[in-house]
């Protein structure tokens, strides 16, 4: 199971937009850049988060992407959620009438409970996290060993 482009490049978009919380509006050409991801590719992602409130659009020449929320309320399963939809493994873990077996099956019980965890640990992920983690790797002295 692969987590697909949209959700990756979400991630880091807002993981930046965490980096810069309470400094102002960011320029998603400046996200774009900074993450190397296309600009044009970008802007259709920021929909669906702008859609859900996760990310507010601020016009005018200082004007730019921001949080909706304070970084450690916003999780990575919020993000993903809202570019991916469903983490289901398979189909009939979130629609059962998909499947005649579903009571049945073993294997069905062994993806539910893969969905949970990986909805647990992705709710276990603020972007403040994230965006610590990341300054972490950045900073000199990491470059440096």
């Amino acid at each position: 199971m692969q987590l697909s482009t949209k959700a990756r490049y979400a991630t880091r978009a807002m993981m930046e937009l965490a980096r810069t919380y309470g400094q102002g509006p960011v320029l998603l050409k400046n996200i774009a850049k900074r993450q190397n991801i296309s600009e044009k590719y970008l802007e259709q992602l920021m929909a669906p988060l702008r859609a859900s409130g996760l990310i507010f659009t601020m016009r005018g020449n200082k004007g730019g992407y921001v949080l909706g929320r304070e970084p450690r309320e916003i999780t990575l399963y919020d993000v993903i959620s809202i570019v991916e939809g469903s983490l289901a493994p398979v189909p009939c873990v979130d629609k059962v009438e998909m499947c005649e077996r579903w009571e049945n099956c073993a294997t069905r019980k062994i993806w539910v409970r893969l969905k949970e965890r990986l909805t647990a640990e992705l709710r276990a992920i603020s972007l403040a996290e994230l965006a610590a983690s990341q300054e972490q790797i950045d900073s000199p002295t990491h470059l440096e060993s």
